[in-house]
This record gives C-alpha cells, structure tokens and sequence, in this order.
C-alpha cells in the first residue's frame, strides 16, 4: 500500500488544516433553548466533536457571541466553552456577524479562504454571513448537523438559499474525515479518533465496543487475584 504524496495543503481544493478556519457564532443558551429543528443535546455532541476536531489538526478558530457584554445573553454554553480556552470571543450587537468590524477582521487576518461555520440559528445568524462571505471570494461550508433554527421549515429554507448562493453543506464527521484524508498521517489519528469516540453516535459507539470486547478477552484480573492467593468467585 502507498499513498500518493500529500497535496498542497494550502492549495487544496478540499479542505486541509492549512487552507480553513472554523467560525462558531452564537452558541449561548437563548440560542439553544429555541432551537428545535433538531435535538439540542446532539447538537452540543456533534459540535464538542466539531471543536475537538479543529483544535486536533490545529485549524484556527473565529468564535463570536451577541450581547454578551451589554448583559444581555449569557456567554457561549460551558459544554463548548471548555473546549474553546485561548480563544477570544468576540461580542457583538449585529445580527449579522459579517457586520461587526472586529469580528470581520479577524476572519481576514486569518488568511484562509475556507471557512467551516457553524451558528446559530440557522436562518439568521448562520445564513447572513454565509451570503456576505460567499460574495467576498470565500468558499463557505455550512456544518449542518450542527446548526439549527426556530422551526424546521425555517432550517430548510436557510440551507437551500445558502446553497442557491454557493455554499457547500457539510456534517462534522465529514469535515473530520476530509482533515485526516490517510490514516497514514499518524500525527492527527489519535486527536480524530478522540473526537469520534466521544461524540458517540455514527461509528464512535462501534469503536468504543470494539475497545471495550478487545479490554474485556485482554482482562488479567483472574490471573493476579491467583498470583495473590485467592480465587475468583464462582
């Protein structure tokens, strides 16, 4: 088995940890709460999995919140806050995050063309920068499994007009897979496969079970409790 060298990573047309920064906006409890367009704790897993995957294969991250400093909405939720130390939030008032100056200057500086977003909610906070970014030259990838809005209808109607602009709808484990590209870039396996586990729907349950079994036929307690003179019990 050999695989051809690796491309360009800051030319690549997919995704690489060279060429894509992870924007996450707006992920505080007012935003959460309203959301039901999909289940709320699956969507905190599958964004934990988002998070995890970036810092793995060291892919910047843009994070932003909303009325945050003027009292008005709480900070991003601790599930992901914990996840996000070191990295500066960036409060606004617009809606629109693509507006706030501070915000669209650190997209800039990141120098990156790509961008991995996820917000919400899905028909405002995540559509409107989306639409600007795409108008600017960026290539934007919606992560879909981990965003949301206010009713179904909405969501849908969101992802198809982001789409109908020239967004490119992806899913968490698809971002994770397309960064790692080769189990033989060994370098980013272990943090990929961390991810993966822990997030624990899709394949991350079969690989924790399989561990488990694999544990369970290794298991020596039997022998030392023999070594040390008892038996086990019957």
């Amino acid at each position: 088995m050999k695989s051809t060298p690796v491309r360009d990573q800051v030319k690549d047309h997919l995704l690489t940890p060279k060429n894509a920064v992870l924007v996450i906006i707006d992920y505080q409890p007012p935003q959460i709460i309203t959301t039901v367009s999909m289940d709320r704790q699956t969507l905190i897993g599958n964004m934990r999995a988002l998070i995890k995957t970036a810092k793995a294969f060291d892919v910047p991250i843009v994070l932003s919140t909303v009325n945050t400093i003027n009292g008005r909405n709480p900070d991003t939720i601790p599930q992901l806050k914990e996840l996000l130390a070191g990295v500066p939030s960036i409060d606004r008032t617009s809606i629109n995050a693509w507006e706030d100056e501070e915000f669209y200057q650190a997209i800039k500086a990141t120098k990156r063309k790509k961008l991995i977003i996820a917000a919400l909610w899905t028909d405002a906070c995540l559509l409107f920068p989306t639409m600007d970014a795409i108008k600017e030259g960026y290539e934007v990838f919606p992560v879909v499994d981990c965003v949301g809005a206010n009713s179904i209808e909405g969501h849908k109607a969101a992802l198809q007009r982001m789409v109908h602009a020239g967004a490119q709808p992806v899913g968490w484990n698809s971002v994770a897979c397309e960064l790692q590209r080769d189990w033989g870039r060994h370098e980013t396996v272990t943090g990929f496969m961390e991810a993966v586990k822990e997030q624990g729907h899709g394949w991350g349950w079969f690989i924790s079970v399989s561990q488990e079994i694999e544990e369970y036929h290794n298991y020596k307690g039997a022998s030392a409790m023999q070594v040390q003179g008892t038996q086990p019990p019957h």
